[in-house]
């Protein structure tokens, strides 16, 4: 089965290549109109998936990641058309010039050719990343997780009947429907036919690709992110930035995961932090340093696990911890960060600029939520991951992360010397 759809995926990888932007752009707006005019299956395929996990115990977090309704499928499709807006890069020259020897040469920016993306309880990424890599010319391979197939499936044939109005083969995009484990082993050695695999998932998932796949890995996605208040931060705007780090969607990536507290403005920050985390509902895990000043306030308190500082909550959770300075901080960060989105809030320009220059993670942030690492908040239109390695993209990734480069020389009969 598999190998059927690698090469329908390597077979559509070749026509999308050749598409304008303006013939993508039109199966794009094909696809928006049709996830809208077809709401109806997709909406109830999702109803069927959600009553499966709750009824498996998925937890709120899981589920609220998995819950689709009118509105977001409707922002979902106008996601879509916004990726329509976006400059195709596809064919843009990066560089290049004329050689002494009388060649000319240029980088151009070409397809990868065929995507494949393994991710959890996340429909909307199905489109997202169906849509980015249409728009660079690629073909793509999904495989969702288990608790998603039904809603998958139903995106997909939406998905595959607005190609095959416009034309374009139904190969270009596809999605493994069944739950079987053992079709993931098999994704990952389909390098004959896979020239990117993406995994989304848990620390689990992004082991098993790194050790098994036979196809160059991007792996991120996992946010144990943190936000540093140094002894100079105004404690109100500190306050509303953390709130928005950690309620605003606790589900994310990008939610703020721990909050490290410099020591000599604890006294006056941790009891109105407990105010305003209390009247959102979130349960603080706290240092030794910190539960004492914790504990007489109105939010719930727990003493913070070790464990836990390398945990990504994903809930109305947040580990709390006091720190000496920025030392401290970024040493903790750099033994427990997963590279992702880390941020500092203070007022002083020389903490801002070593926490930019000495936190190595995809993003980092002065005075700003972690939740703006997304592809859309980074005007890059939808994201396909969030990248937290180094080698060719990092950060979240649109376009140009889909997209690979061939040297191209033009001559006049030229020969080398």
């Amino acid at each position: 089965m598999l190998e059927d759809m690698g090469k329908a995926a390597k077979a559509a990888s070749y026509r999308l290549a050749q598409l304008s932007a303006r013939e993508k752009n039109a199966a794009l707006e094909m696809i928006a109109d049709n996830l809208e005019a077809q709401s109806a299956t997709i909406l109830a395929a999702n109803e069927q998936d959600l009553a499966e996990a709750r009824n498996n115990g998925l937890s709120e977090a899981m589920l609220d990641r998995l819950q689709l309704n009118p509105a977001r499928l409707s922002g979902i499709a106008n996601d879509v058309r916004q990726v329509c807006r976006l400059a195709d890069p596809v064919g843009q020259v990066i560089d290049g010039g004329m050689l002494d020897s009388g060649l000319r040469i240029e980088r151009r920016r070409v397809p990868l050719g065929v995507v494949g993306v393994i991710y959890e309880a996340r429909p909307n990424v199905t489109v997202d990343v169906a849509s980015l890599c249409l728009k660079t010319g690629n073909a793509v391979i999904l495989r969702g997780g288990k608790e998603t197939w039904r809603t998958n499936a139903a995106t997909v044939r939406v998905i595959q009947s607005a190609l095959e109005a416009c034309g374009l083969p139904a190969g270009a995009v596809q999605a493994i429907e069944s739950p079987d484990r053992a079709l993931v082993n098999e994704m990952l050695r389909m390098d004959q036919y896979i020239d990117m695999l993406i995994p989304r998932g848990g620390a689990g998932l992004h082991k098993l690709c790194r050790e098994q796949s036979t196809i160059p890995v991007i792996t991120g996605g996992i946010g144990v992110c943190h936000i540093f208040v140094d002894e100079s931060a105004d404690i109100t705007p500190a306050l509303n930035v953390i709130v928005n780090a950690k309620t605003q969607r606790p589900s994310t990536c990008n939610t703020v995961e721990t909050l490290l507290v410099h020591t000599a403005i604890a006294a006056r920050f941790l009891p109105e932090l407990s105010n305003v985390m209390a009247q959102r509902g979130v349960t603080l895990h706290a240092d030794a340093a910190a539960l004492a000043a914790l504990s007489s306030g109105p939010a719930a308190v727990v003493p913070v696990k070790a464990e836990e500082y390398d945990n990504e909550f994903l809930s109305l959770d947040l580990n709390v911890k006091l720190v000496s300075g920025l030392d401290d901080a970024i040493d903790h960060i750099r033994a427990h960060g997963t590279q992702h989105s880390d941020a500092i809030l203070t007022r002083t320009l020389r903490n801002a600029d070593r926490f930019v220059n000495e936190v190595d993670s995809s993003a980092v942030y002065v005075n700003a939520s972690t939740r703006f690492t997304d592809g859309g908040q980074f005007g890059l239109g939808a994201e396909v991951a969030v990248s937290t390695q180094k080698l060719h993209a990092r950060g979240p990734m649109g376009l140009e992360a889909l997209t690979t480069y061939k040297w191209i020389g033009y001559g006049d009969d030229t020969i080398r010397a």
